[in-house]
């Protein structure tokens, strides 16, 4: 590998696998996410570890999974004790490193999110959500006031926030911004925009491109609300209910027009690179920390599920010459490669401490595209505040940007959850529960037949049930630090 290269992290929130026009979405617009998916190497493969976003984020940042790096519930009130950051890592490997947005390791209820200490930033523009709900230290919230504009005023009007004082285009100045700025060494940026989140309410002027009767709808059987049913006591922000009680295509119509606005930011993002001369020397990975139900099964938003719209990410990585050009892997991959990936190139250090696994040797071309990994997981401990969990059909869900309150007293613990998916079947347990769901992704992509209760599917069920179990165990498990002696 040749010296170090600037990294471009661009992290959207809750945007699932599935919205990117070249990878065979005809409805979306994303010229420039597809310029980087002809440029570069995509991973459509991709499994967050968790999701929801803190343990996502959590797991991503640090390298470790949701339950080893200690952080598996949105709403916490602090991370005392934290892994080490890969900001952190690559800092100490002498990058500038900097964060535009969300970073969501810790409850921005009632209070700004706090930095944590040794988290390697040493530029810092903070956006947790595009509200005005913190009255400082909200670096968004105070730019819009700053323009002479009321934020929440903006975002009940019909027109909504229009692009230019949008927190997309806020994010790409702030961007612009850094890296533009004099250095002697390389950097590496993480810019969180929050959309396509709930509420969907792009501006006017993107919602109208998008007719919700030229839009597919969600993936969606009638019998997926009795299947639902028997999971009603499992975590989720909204019950199920059929598309057409929450006008399943309008909210698919809205959430694209949120991608397009993301993509047009981003492609301006992107010109600055070639403008400056960085395009060559800087690695940019586009990514989501999780995926959006999007009317599938009759859901909307997030919670204790993991069906391909929930828990599977866009993955995308661009160098020029040294990442190939053109290749779209279908290789079983986590979000932690990612962050693998990112200590590997920088060359920080540290990688076997690490338990993701670097995609370099695929994306430079030493190895096959075709495989990575054998299987992946996914986690969700109690992840939700029991506020969030819904008591309706998703047309009158508990709404989903709403800062998280605070109790003294500690509720009493939701739901536990795991994913084990190989090339061919996935398995999803609720744990204290006699549920669960097994599906057979040859024959059924987006799971619509669950194969727990079949009898001919038990023996499969049983290995599934082993092998995830065997994972869980030893990926969970903190052994404690290295041996040096047999006594």
């Amino acid at each position: 590998m040749t010296s170090s290269p600037n990294i471009l992290w661009y992290c959207t929130d809750q945007q699932r696998f599935d919205t990117i026009a070249a990878l065979g979405n005809p409805h979306v617009v994303t010229p420039t996410m597809d310029s980087l998916v002809a440029e570069g190497t995509t991973l459509t493969c991709c499994y967050c570890q968790s999701p929801i976003c803190t343990p996502s984020r959590a797991s991503f940042l640090t390298g470790l999974y949701p339950s080893r790096a200690r952080n598996c519930r949105n709403g916490n009130e602090n991370y005392p004790g934290h892994p080490r950051l890969v900001s952190k890592r690559l800092a100490d490997a002498g990058y500038d490193c900097g964060l535009i947005g969300k970073f969501h390791l810790q409850s921005a209820g009632h209070r700004t999110e706090p930095r944590l200490e040794e988290d390697g930033y040493r530029y810092w523009r903070f956006s947790h959500a595009p509200r005005d709900d913190w009255p400082q230290g909200h670096d968004y919230a105070d730019w819009v006031r700053g323009q002479g504009e009321d934020l929440d005023e903006l975002r009940h009007r019909d027109e909504r926030v229009p692009p230019g004082l949008h927190q997309t285009a806020w994010a790409t100045d702030r961007a612009i911004e850094f890296v533009t700025q004099d250095r002697s060494g390389p950097w590496m940026l993480s810019v969180n925009v929050y959309d396509p989140h709930p509420p969907f309410i792009p501006p006017r002027s993107y919602a109208d491109r998008f007719d919700r009767d030229r839009m597919p709808g969600p993936y969606f059987r009638d019998s997926d609300l009795a299947a639902q049913a028997r999971l009603a006591e499992i975590d989720f922000q909204t019950l199920a209910a059929h598309p057409d009680t929450f006008d399943g295509r309008r909210v698919q119509a809205l959430y694209y027009a949120m991608i397009a606005q993301v993509d047009d930011q981003l492609g301006r993002l992107l010109d600055c690179l070639d403008a400056t001369g960085q395009r060559d020397d800087t690695l940019v990975i586009f990514t989501s920390d999780h995926g959006e139900s999007l009317g599938d099964h009759g859901l909307l938003y997030k919670g204790c599920r993991f069906y391909e719209g929930l828990v599977r990410v866009p993955l995308i990585f661009r160098w020029p010459g040294h990442v190939q050009a053109g290749v779209q892997s279908d290789a079983l991959v986590e979000l932690l490669d990612k962050s693998a990936t990112i200590v590997d190139v920088a060359a920080a250090g540290g990688l076997n401490e690490l338990q993701g696994r670097s995609l370099w040797p695929l994306l430079s071309g030493r190895v096959s595209p075709d495989h990575h990994r054998d299987f992946v997981r996914s986690e969700y401990y109690d992840a939700l505040d029991p506020a969030f969990i819904g008591t309706g059909s998703p047309d009158t869900p508990k709404p989903a940007d709403v800062s998280q309150g605070h109790s003294d007293d500690e509720p009493a613990a939701g739901t536990y959850g795991t994913m084990y998916r190989d090339r061919r079947h996935k398995l999803s347990v609720y744990h204290g529960h006699e549920i669960g769901e097994l599906f057979d992704l040859e024959t059924d992509p987006w799971e619509f037949d669950n194969l727990w209760d079949d009898p001919a599917s038990a023996a499969i069920k049983a290995e599934l049930i082993k092998a995830s179990f065997d994972a869980s165990i030893q990926s969970g498990v903190d052994v404690g630090t290295r041996r040096i002696a047999p006594m």
